[in-house]
């Protein structure tokens, strides 16, 4: 049975990325995976409250198992990515990330890596920090042939977050 899967991104950076990723053949027709916004909803949603936006989110997580974080140069400091990341904790959904900037973008090629979005949030365990990025994965697109592993990574991040 397929998954459904929440997709954490910098838009505007990793679209064109993203939707290579999206179109791999990996994730297929008819799975369950959030819908991807065009740039003009985007801008809309962009332009509205911060509880719409809230809510839009809150929607797209709702069923889901696993969270995708879908690293690319900027990924790190985008504000809403942090929020999608905390919620995905607190509804303790599986998670794993992917970094994407080796993926050649049509228009721009490929980026430089950015940091690890996970080293945001920690939790306290026997007195000290244990960084998201010590409990959630990484993976590499390119290096760690994502085509064939990424329903792997799902189906593992689903288990170890036990849904």
């Amino acid at each position: 049975m397929p998954r459904k899967v929440f997709f954490s991104f910098h838009y505007k950076n990793d679209i064109r990325r993203v939707v290579q990723v999206r179109n791999s053949g990996v994730i297929r027709a008819g799975d369950e995976t959030q819908p991807f916004m065009d740039k003009a909803e985007w801008e809309k949603l962009k332009r509205s409250s911060h509880n719409a936006i809230e809510n839009w989110i809150e929607k797209q997580l709702k069923g889901t198992s696993v969270t995708v974080v879908l690293i690319g140069s900027d990924t790190y400091s985008r504000a809403w990515v942090k929020h999608e990341i905390k919620r995905s904790y607190e509804l303790k959904k599986g998670m794993f990330g992917i970094y994407i900037h080796n993926i050649k973008d049509p228009q721009n090629g490929v980026s430089r890596k950015g940091k690890n979005p996970f080293d945001h949030w920690y939790i306290e365990e026997n007195g000290r920090k244990k960084y998201f990025s010590e409990i959630y994965p990484t993976y590499d697109w390119v290096s760690d042939n994502g085509y064939n592993n990424m329903h792997k990574w799902i189906e593992k991040a689903a288990k170890v977050a036990g849904r």
